[in-house]
């Protein structure tokens, strides 16, 4: 059940997460690198374009809760998750030490 918040909530909320989206490597989408990501997987922290962001969805909820960053509604307790994870230059550096030997998609890739 989703909470409910005032207009004034939900605007802060959602200019937090336009100002974590502007940080270096949050500006550019954590899986493929495309320019200016308008979605964020709260359960990893990380920021993500819209095509990235449907990947990550089909891969289910128990890996990545996808939401967008100005059309959902989100409680401060996702936009502390989002704070708290570091970015997507940390979480992928966790997730992803090598990226050498498994590189990320890239923009021009398709869904495979």
């Amino acid at each position: 059940m989703s909470e409910r918040q005032s207009k004034a909530t939900q605007v802060k909320n959602e200019r937090i997460l336009n100002d974590l989206a502007k940080y270096p490597g949050n500006d550019r989408c954590a899986d493929c690198n495309s320019k200016n990501p308008r979605w964020a997987s709260y359960s990893l922290g990380i920021f993500l374009c819209i095509r990235c962001a449907g990947i990550h969805r089909k891969l289910g909820t128990h890996l990545s809760k996808v939401k967008s960053i100005t059309m959902d509604q989100w409680s401060s307790a996702q936009i502390e998750m989002m704070r708290e994870s570091g970015g997507n230059i940390v979480v992928n550096s966790r997730i992803n030490p090598n990226p050498d030997k498994h590189p990320l998609p890239l923009a021009t890739d398709d869904e495979q």
